[in-house]
């Protein structure tokens, strides 16, 4: 799959990738459907429809959310077998290519700048903002009553909620811990990311000291749990749409709208600094990949769709991937390595979302915070970002007392807040990590000779 970083490696002859003038002809009318699908327009309007459907028919959509709960175990069902079986090939060909230390240098450093610069930016607007400041007497009561103080009070009252509702805050020990498998069949079974992602990086490292003579058994093997990874990814994506309605309503009809009134302006600017972040993400990939930004944008469709519809970057893997390798044209064997990285270490999506959040409670309690202060929020968002890797939904906002304590801040009180809007947070929370992600990948591997398309895959072929 991965013994050579040639031409082939940039087209993926393989028979399951789609587009791919070997596979199976597919019908015109199942390939319309995926590109409509698949489209943000579609995405947003199938969201609102659902919104719609829980407020007018909240007890019907509460029955809706086992078609995303189903949904997402079957993604997540795909995602170990096809980054374990990804990162141990990519590995043992750098490692044979002689430029496995030169990539994973890069990696640090591009990770790292990349974390950097979506940390000052997040503090940039939401300091600008202050979108928790100098609320209005009606947000305040809103706000109140949803952690239950009086409805008729325009002070913005908190109290500390049972201690059993706020889960235990993360560690350094619990980081540190969190890295290393004990049991990689335990960690396999309980779909510990992080640590399945280590023992793959190691094992790789291993393999790849193995003559490929020994190894090609193991090689082919592998390669076959790949290709029906992607295979399996492309059946599961085919009911996207039904999946985003039933989501979308099955919350709205738990949540109701009300706290979303009451944390209007925090839920606001973070979608518009997320959009900047997608935004900017998607320049570095119409840059780096030499193409017009209108082809990024569609090249990014695929990922964005599944990370709004699943919340869970680690699913987005094979999309990621093949938007990557296909559309744009990046080094297969490169991608296959970079993206579950990217996916387990990089994420700023849960990065700008722990300094908004932070920044946020602390205008709540008209805590001024100084700059040293931001300096430090951005250190520790960045480290807790890290540590949020493997989290998902609500677990996620538990970082965030993690950051507030460092500012002596009584985040217990606001965790009703974050959760009652978390369902629109996460969404763009994922859909950051995960273009993000492709846009970090990019500017670690090797500038394209020229974009992938259809014309250049069937000349390929005719070689």
């Amino acid at each position: 799959m991965m013994s050579n970083v040639s031409n082939a490696d940039l087209v993926s002859p393989g028979p399951l990738l789609p587009g791919n003038p070997t596979a199976p002809k597919k019908s015109g009318g199942l390939q319309l459907y995926k590109r409509i699908s698949m489209h943000p327009i579609t995405v947003l309007a199938c969201v609102v429809f659902g919104a719609m459907l829980g407020l007018g028919f909240p007890q019907f959509s509460k029955s809706l959310s086992v078609i995303g709960l189903v949904y997402v175990d079957l993604l997540t069902m795909i995602v170990l077998p096809f980054m374990v079986s990804a990162v141990i090939f990519s590995l043992q060909n750098l490692f044979h290519d002689g430029g496995a230390a030169k990539i994973l240098t890069r990696v640090v450093v591009v990770f790292g700048l990349v974390s950097i610069i979506a940390a000052s930016l997040s503090s940039v607007v939401f300091i600008a903002a202050s979108p928790g400041d100098q609320l209005s007497d009606t947000v305040t009561a809103s706000l109140g009553k949803i952690v239950g103080s009086d409805a008729q009070s325009s002070n913005f009252d908190m109290y500390l909620r049972k201690a059993d509702e706020i889960p235990k805050e993360t560690t350094l020990g619990d980081v540190l811990s969190s890295l290393i498998p004990a049991n990689i069949f335990s960690a396999l079974a309980t779909g510990d990311t992080l640590k399945a992602l280590v023992f793959a990086m190691l094992f790789g490292f291993a393999v790849g000291q193995v003559p490929t003579k020994i190894s090609g058994g193991l090689n082919q093997t592998l390669e076959t749990v790949y290709r029906a990874c992607q295979t399996l990814t492309h059946w599961v994506n085919l009911p996207i749409p039904i999946v985003l309605i039933s989501l979308s309503a099955s919350q709205i009809a738990e949540t109701g709208i009300e706290p979303l009134k009451a944390m209007s302006g925090f839920v606001g600017w973070f979608i518009a600094l997320s959009v900047l972040l997608l935004l900017l993400s998607m320049l570095v990939l119409s840059y780096r990949a030499s193409v017009p930004f209108p082809k990024v944008v569609k090249a990014m469709q695929a990922p964005f769709a599944l990370g709004v519809a699943t919340n869970n970057s680690a699913t987005c893997m094979p999309a990621m991937i093949e938007s990557l390798v296909l559309r744009l044209g990046f080094p297969k064997a490169r991608v296959e390595l970079l993206v579950p990285l990217s996916v387990s270490l990089l994420k700023v999506g849960a990065i700008a979302y722990l300094i908004c959040a932070t920044l946020f409670v602390a205008d709540l309690y008209e805590r001024p915070v100084a700059l040293f202060e931001v300096a430090l929020v951005m250190l520790v968002s960045i480290l807790a970002g890290f540590a949020s890797s493997g989290m998902a939904g609500v677990v996620t906002i538990t970082l965030v007392g993690t950051v507030c304590k460092y500012l002596q801040l009584p985040f217990e009180a606001a965790f009703i807040l974050f959760v009652a809007v978390d369902p629109i947070c996460a969404m763009a929370r994922t859909a950051v990590t995960v273009v993000s992600g492709c846009a970090a990948v990019a500017v670690i591997c090797p500038t394209p000779v020229k974009p992938v398309n259809a014309q250049d895959l069937q000349d390929s072929l005719m070689e």
